[in-house]
């Protein structure tokens, strides 16, 4: 994920130390019910896609602007699928984030998917019974997007 204008801005002043971002993740399915995945440039894994919204950008129009950024493909937001606090991440740089993930399931509605920018290597439909090889991360949230269940809070507490 490329890093956005305004987090280099703040790292300048905050350097390395534990950030508190927003994150969204979009789980998109097409007409056939097959999720939509990218193969990320930096660590070679298929994954969902997310980014991060520009601020005061609202979370669903950026996982609708991240899905067409890295896919090509246009979308809907249907609903919240799930939000959690993710374990802080510590960069190659030194630099440590930690994400408050917010989880859409998407509809396409037009476009084809391909690589759209520098973030993937390719892009791709895939059967939910046929995924590729995907982090536990991906896992859960293609698993909860699929169900009719309410939307998913992590209830355990840190304190």
């Amino acid at each position: 994920m490329a890093t956005p204008d305004f987090i280099r801005e703040i790292r300048a002043t905050a350097g390395h130390q534990l950030l508190w971002l927003p994150g969204v993740t979009a789980i998109v399915f097409d007409d056939a019910g097959r999720v939509l995945l990218g193969r990320r440039s930096d660590n070679r894994r298929w994954a969902v896609i997310g980014g991060i919204p520009d601020p005061g950008e609202q979370p669903a129009v950026c996982a609708v602007r991240e899905v067409f950024e890295e896919t090509a493909v246009r979308c809907v937001v249907e609903r919240v699928v799930l939000v959690q606090a993710l374990e802080p991440v510590a960069y190659d740089n030194g630099d440590v984030c930690q994400y408050m993930d917010i989880t859409f399931r998407c509809r396409a509605v037009g476009g084809e998917a391909r690589v759209n920018d520098d973030e993937s290597l390719e892009v791709g439909w895939f059967a939910v019974d046929a995924l590729p090889d995907l982090q536990e991360f991906a896992l859960f949230r293609i698993k909860q997007a699929l169900s009719d269940e309410p939307t998913w809070f992590d209830s355990m507490s840190r304190g």
